[in-house]
Order: C-alpha cells, then sequence, then structure tokens
C-alpha cells in the first residue's frame, strides 16, 4: 500500500533579517584594468592573459562545486593582479574550501594591495576560530565592531555563523553582542543577533536579546521574531500574542499575517487564517495560501468569497491568476467555469500542464471520457521532451481509463509509457498499484521487485511490495519482512503502520493487527484503513464497533471501493 501524504505548505520563514543581514557576496569581483604605457586598448598582455585563466578556471572549479581547486586557480590569479578585489575574492574561496594555508596566502596580497581594509580583520578571526583561538578571534571581531555604519555586526556575524566550532562562537557571541555593545545599535541588527544566538543554538539569550529589543523598541519586527521563539518554545498563547501586537505596527505586512495565519492552520483554525490573510494587502502568495486554507475548511461562503474577489481584478490579474481561479471554481462544483479558467492558462506560465491534466479530468467527469483520453495524448505529443510530464502525461491516461474499468487499457498505458521512458520507477510504481488494486497481483509483484532493483531503499515500494504479497495472503514471511523493514525506516507513516497490521492479521495475530490497525485509524481515518481495522474487529466478534467504523468511512466516501468490498465479503 503506497503512503498518503498531504499537501503541505511550506514553512513561512518570518525572520528574513539575518539571511539579508549576514550573507557575504560571492559573486567574482569585476575586473577593471588599466592601461600601462606601450598597451593597446583591447589587447591583452601575456600576464594579464595569464591572469585571465586562472580566473577562468577557478570559476569553471566554482561552478562543479570544486572548491579546493578554485582556492588554488583563484590564489594565483591574485598573485598575479594588482586588483586588491581578486585577492579578497580568493581568499574567501580559500577559507570556504577549508584551505587555510591558501587563505594566509591571500590575505597577504590582499593587505599588500589595500591595507587596513575591515574584510582583511574579518578573515584574521575566521582563521582564529579555525586555529582554536577565540582570545584572537575576540580581538579581532571587537576591531570589527568598530566599523562605522553598523557593517561591524554584519562582518561579526558572518564569521560567527560560518564558523566550525558552533560552540566557541556561541560563547563569542556572547561576549560581544551584550546589552552594553548593542545599546546604540538599531533595531534590525539586536533581532540579528538574537535570531544568530538561535542559530548557534543559544535560545534562552536569543529571548534574552529579544525580550530587551521588545522593551526597547516594541517595534512589528522585534515582536514578529519574539512570536517566532515563543513558538520554539511551545508558547503558542503567547506567540499569537505577540504576532497580533506586531500586525498592529505593521498592518500591510504580509509576511507577518503569513507567519500568524501558519500558526492558526497549524492549529486547525484554518477558517481563521483565511480570514486573517484576506485583512490586508494581497500577493500571489496571500491569495494562494487563503485558497488552501479555504479548502482545508471547506468553507464554501469563504471560498466563493476569494472566487468572487479574484474576479473582480482587472483583467490583466485575472489572467496571471487563471490556475488559482479554476481552483476555487472547482471547489465550487462549477466544472465549465473551471474549464474556461484552464483554458486561459498561458504555455509560458508554470501552471500551464496542471491546467491541462486538469481539463482532462474535468471533461472526463462532464461525461465526456473519449474527448478526455484524447486530451491527454495530445498532451503527450505536446511534452513528449520533458520526460517528468510525459510520465506524469501517460499516468493520467491510466488513471482515466481505471476510473472507466477499462484496466487491461490501463495496463496497455503504462507499457507504451515504460516503453518512451524505459525503467522510469515512478511509472513501474504507478503500474504496481493499478495491478495490485485490480488482482493482477504478478504483475505488480514483478514491477515492484524492478522497482526495489534499481531504488533498493525506497520505502514506499518496499512496503507496497509487503503489502501485496499480504494481501494476496502468499509469502507472509517475507511480507513481514518488507513491511518491518519500512516500518522501521517510517515508524510513524499511517500506512505502513496499516501494512503492518494487515500482514499480522494475515498471519492470524488478531489481537496485533488491531492494535497496529487502531494506531493507523487514529493517524489518518480513510477508507483503505478503516475496511481493514472493520474486518480484524468483525472477526474477533466486535460487530458493533466495526459497523461504526464501516458506516463512519461510508459517511466520508460512500463508494470507497475499499470499504464496499469488506463489507458485502462479511456479509454486513
Amino acid at each position: 500500500m503506497n503512503s498518503r501524504a498531504d499537501r503541505a505548505f511550506s514553512r513561512a520563514v518570518l525572520s528574513a533579517v539575518v539571511v539579508m543581514f549576514l550573507t557575504a557576496c560571492t559573486a567574482p569581483p569585476v575586473r577593471q584594468s588599466t592601461l600601462q604605457p606601450g598597451q593597446v586598448r583591447g589587447v591583452a598582455t601575456p600576464l594579464e592573459q595569464d591572469q585571465l585563466a586562472q580566473m577562468l578556471a577557478g570559476e569553471f572549479a566554482l561552478g562543479k562545486a570544486d572548491l579546493a581547486d578554485a582556492a588554488r586557480w583563484y590564489t594565483r590569479a591574485a598573485e598575479l593582479s594588482s586588483d586588491p578585489q581578486i585577492a579578497a575574492h580568493a581568499t574567501r574561496i580559500a577559507l570556504a574550501a577549508k584551505d587555510y594555508a591558501l587563505a594566509r596566502t591571500s590575505l597577504a596580497r590582499w593587505r599588500s594591495l589595500k591595507p587596513d581594509d575591515p574584510g582583511q580583520t574579518q578573515v584574521e578571526a575566521s582563521l582564529a576560530l579555525s586555529d582554536g583561538n577565540p582570545d584572537a578571534a575576540f580581538q579581532s571581531l571587537t576591531k570589527l565592531l568598530a566599523v562605522p555604519d553598523q557593517q561591524g555586526w554584519r562582518l561579526l556575524g558572518q564569521v560567527l555563523l560560518g564558523a566550525a566550532d558552533k560552540s566557541a562562537a556561541a560563547t563569542l557571541l556572547r561576549r560581544l553582542a551584550t546589552p552594553e555593545r548593542l545599546a546604540t545599535a538599531p533595531e534590525e541588527i539586536w533581532v540579528a543577533m538574537s535570531q544568530l544566538a538561535f542559530k548557534l543554538e543559544v535560545k534562552p539569550y536569543a529571548r534574552e536579546l529579544a525580550d530587551l529589543a521588545l522593551k526597547k523598541f516594541a517595534s512589528a519586527a522585534a515582536y514578529g521574531w519574539s512570536a517566532q521563539l515563543a513558538l520554539d518554545e511551545g508558547d503558542k498563547v503567547r506567540a499569537g500574542r505577540d504576532y497580533q501586537q506586531a500586525i498592529q505596527r505593521a498592518p500591510k505586512d504580509i509576511r507577518l499575517r503569513a507567519a500568524y495565519a501558519l500558526m492558526l492552520g497549524q492549529q486547525g483554525d484554518n477558517k481563521g487564517a483565511a480570514k486573517l490573510l484576506a485583512d490586508g494587502p494581497q500577493d500571489d502568495y496571500s491569495y494562494a495560501a487563503r485558497a488552501a486554507y479555504v479548502a482545508r475548511a471547506n468553507d464554501k461562503s469563504l471560498i466563493q468569497s476569494l472566487y468572487d474577489e479574484l474576479k473582480s481584478r482587472p483583467a490583466d490579474e485575472r489572467l496571471a491568476r487563471a490556475y488559482l481561479l479554476g481552483q476555487l471554481a472547482e471547489m465550487l462544483e462549477q466544472r465549465e467555469g473551471a474549464l474556461s479558467w484552464y483554458e486561459q492558462v498561458s504555455t509560458d506560465d508554470d501552471e500551464w500542464f496542471p491546467s491541462q491534466v486538469r481539463m482532462a479530468v474535468l471533461v472526463d467527469e462532464l461525461g465526456r471520457s473519449e474527448q478526455a483520453l484524447l486530451m491527454t495524448r495530445e498532451l503527450q505529443q505536446r511534452v513528449g521532451d520533458q520526460l517528468s510530464a510525459l510520465a506524469d502525461a501517460f499516468m493520467l491516461e491510466a488513471e482515466l481509463l481505471a476510473r472507466h474499468e477499462q484496466h487491461e487499457a490501463a495496463q496497455a498505458a503504462y507499457a507504451r509509457a515504460l516503453q518512451q521512458i524505459p525503467q522510469d520507477t515512478r511509472l513501474l510504481y504507478a503500474r504496481a498499484l493499478h495491478a495490485a488494486a485490480n488482482g493482477m497481483t504478478d504483475r505488480a509483484e514483478a514491477d515492484l521487485r524492478h522497482v526495489l532493483e534499481l531504488k533498493p531503499d525506497d520505502m514506499d515500494a518496499t512496503n507496497a511490495l509487503g503489502y501485496t504479497l499480504a494481501d494476496a495472503n502468499r509469502k507472509l514471511d517475507e511480507a513481514q519482512q518488507l513491511i518491518e523493514r519500512a516500518l522501521k525506516a517510517k515508524p510513524d507513516d499511517a500506512a505502513v503502520i496499516d501494512s503492518y497490521g494487515w500482514v499480522l492479521y494475515r498471519r492470524g495475530d488478531l489481537a496485533g493487527a488491531e492494535a497496529a490497525l487502531r494506531r493507523a485509524f487514529e493517524k489518518q481515518s480513510d477508507g483503505e484503513i478503516a475496511s481493514h481495522l472493520g474486518e480484524v474487529l468483525w472477526v474477533q466478534g466486535k460487530r458493533d464497533e466495526a459497523r461504526a467504523i464501516f458506516e463512519q468511512a461510508r459517511k466520508k466516501d460512500a463508494k470507497n471501493k475499499a470499504i464496499v468490498e469488506a463489507m458485502r465479503r462479511l456479509g454486513v
């Protein structure tokens, strides 16, 4: 049985300050040569040509992520160049490569070309940390804090964030980023230093600095960061309070509202999350997030409100969000309207392919199955050179055929796909699941074994093979071994726990099967798990509870194949 995963938002990062504040520029320096007497403009000297060759070789090495080689080439370029930027770049590459000898060589060259550059003090601090000399690092970092316009804090942050010894870096942070030293710093630096403490796993100090920033500035950024810390601390009440304070101070900040909405959604308040995001300026993210929240809440009035709001936007905005409008129309069961929106998605839009997929599905649902199949085959032709999309288009065709009980035709569609994309594990896996669900156990077993030959550590395929064997009541020793291997890798996966319960049932361990299936059902109460738990309860004589499980599942999905088959077989 394949694992079932909910689509989830990527976790929104509210405090981008630390990244923006601490990130060093790694782009290669612009080479500005000065003509020397006797040179002709546009004609490079042999020395310049050699220097350029070293830099190009260094860039090629960087392109291959070979830092060690890049450091060697750039060090040679720095020796040939009179440009301090090239020497600085060579030094930083050598540091990144942890080639400290080369870093010192390039640093010496850099000093000879441009003495007293603050970046040199930053490198000295990094080298002292790499040598295990925190006192020398402290002295260098203290010098950095004298750099004007608060730039010293950024340079300090880069050193500590990049240190290999996080414990030593954390100790230095506490010695340097004291409330006294930060007294004249603006709020973004207080917040950045608190975030740096958090990244260095000095969370109590991160909270101390955050609270002092709140007291000193009471700003939106300080409250927003405090809310994130409160979430990490498990204090959702304080997090909510801090987010509300932050939003009061910056009501137009979409990131703040998105972060608070994410917290509400994770707590199950999807309606509240959607309403929060609706109150204020909108962008593509807020519209998409609102659509996801209203879908989870299954609130038709909110879905309709968002749909009407998007339809009222200017024509160019409607066109740019045609895919989202199509999704909302589908939620409102307006199939023809959804089709109209999907048709407007441009071929150069990232959502063009999923729009085409949804169009084929909708056309099929509207009773035009032959047209839907024709659309899938045309789609295969249009994306023929994009192998991932091509595989998806073939799987769509197979799923539409299976929906109409044309199972041999569906298997044939998978076979055609595998002729064009041999040994594609997604196609093999999908064909196996379809075969297993429709009594073609030998085919399913062969495909799943093939997947595991190609990807031995694929736990979904491992679980699926174990479940397929158990469901067919064959090779139960191997089936249990496979499922136990998957369970060890994914101990909290409801689908794998369900498979484990089912193989125990096949082996006659009713008590063990019931315990596992109850655990799976608590995690994910879908029809297939319900059918298994209901059957195990029924066989044990717990028929009232079994009926209740079956009825609960039927209310969710009256046509669920697993539930219908289990009830028919058991005579429920």
